[in-house]
């Protein structure tokens, strides 16, 4: 048992500081165990689900695998880079990622609006070196949201020197993203800075008071599009005619999975019948693939992430590690579950991946970035602890 002497606290205190920091530890470690293993699931239910569709249109049914598989490294390298770096850097560097992230989402639009682009507007770069700005906006807005939260709890509740500020911020980048457009992304980027506030501490009324004036205006701006306005007579009608293509073929790949699943390549769905069924309805795979088991299974993953992210917020050294700790848990495990829900019929269809297993890099390498500052501020404890404790040892051999 570790020595343990009363230097501004008793031994017990000490020894409790030394049981908590090691469960955030090992918190840490079991959440790069679940990521691994959801970066696995991710390149073998690419590979199957996405063969097919990449010998049609590549001439290379592994063209999905070789690029996974290279995204997939450079997420684990991603983790290992950023769980050694002193997450306070994001403190520091917060404003500039968020203004950068604003800066980038008008240019998309003013791009989109010359004629440079044309639909929706959400990538920017080059060729190989494209990526998707709402991804980037919504860690700089976890990042810049934990700084301005953690600084400003001495008058949290402070309508004009905290909400009006915080719910200025959020609204420019959601409705920059709702214009692109991306609804889906946008909507749940305003559920995270809500959620946000709220863990924060800030006053429940005006939060359910800008809720009841954002709701109606999204739901407007929902009824515009007519696709959006389809996906929701076809969620809410209950007949199986009215059904969306997509939908439909996912509840018929859910259903031939059974309890243990066709296996391994086995789909029916993924070739002829699923569009997208590598990237938006790739749970479908997974349930059809690997049964009623498997789906649990990726599941339990999830709501283990969950869990261990929420314990390194709760231990997290100080307001911003917490408040980046849930926001970025928050994030990734509503995305999933999100997903998930559209994929079992459970919410309308929308564009949203599952996060580490749906083919594609910026959100795969993004989130491994998310994972990698958890996994920092668990280290981060750990290293005070291991100071601490060299330092009262010191003290001991001294007295």
């Amino acid at each position: 048992m570790m020595e343990s002497v009363q230097t501004g606290g008793s031994a017990e205190n000490g020894r409790i500081i030394r049981a908590s920091s090691r469960g955030e530890v090992i918190a840490g470690k079991l959440m790069l165990l679940i990521v691994s293993l959801l970066i696995c699931i991710g390149i073998v239910v690419v590979y199957s689900s996405g063969a097919s569709w990449a010998e049609n249109k590549y001439s290379n049914s592994e063209y999905f695998l070789w690029r996974q598989l290279f995204f997939s490294f450079i997420g684990i390298l991603t983790i290992v880079f950023f769980a050694r770096l002193d997450y306070h850097i994001f403190c520091k560097v917060s404003k500039i990622f968020l203004g950068v992230s604003v800066f980038l989402l008008a240019l998309l639009l003013i791009l989109k609006v010359i004629g440079v682009i044309s639909g929706a507007a959400r990538w920017i770069g080059y060729g190989p070196l494209k990526f998707q700005v709402s991804d980037f906006a919504k860690y700089a807005l976890i990042f810049h949201f934990s700084r301005l939260i953690s600084e400003k709890q001495a008058y949290i509740k402070d309508l004009h020197n905290t909400y009006l500020p915080l719910v200025v911020i959020l609204m420019t980048v959601v409705a920059l993203i709702a214009l692109e457009p991306n609804f889906s992304t946008a909507s749940l980027i305003a559920i995270i800075g809500f959620i946000m506030m709220f863990i924060g501490g800030v006053n429940i009324r005006y939060l359910l008071a800008t809720a009841a004036l954002v709701i109606p205006v999204g739901a407007v701006y929902a009824m515009v599009a007519p696709y959006r306005v389809a996906r929701l007579v076809s969620f809410f009608s209950g007949d199986e005619k009215n059904m969306s293509y997509q939908v439909l073929q996912a509840l018929i790949g859910l259903g031939n999975g059974g309890l243990f699943g066709l296996g391994i390549g086995a789909s029916k769905q993924r070739d002829l019948y699923l569009p997208l069924s590598y990237n938006d309805f790739v749970f479908v795979i997974i349930g059809e693939e690997y049964g009623f088991i498997g789906a649990l299974a990726v599941l339990f993953l999830f709501s283990a992430f969950l869990v261990c992210g929420l314990i390194i917020a709760k231990h997290a050294p100080d307001n911003f590690g917490k408040f980046v700790a849930c926001g970025i848990t928050i994030a990734i495990v509503l995305f999933a579950f999100i997903n998930i829900a559209v994929a079992t019929h459970l919410l309308p269809t929308t564009g949203v991946a599952l996060p580490f297993i749906s083919y594609g890099g910026t959100a795969l390498v993004f989130n491994s970035l998310g994972v990698g500052i958890l996994i920092s501020i668990s280290r981060y404890r750990k290293r005070n602890v291991e100071l601490e404790t060299v330092s009262e040892k010191q003290q001991g051999g001294l007295s």
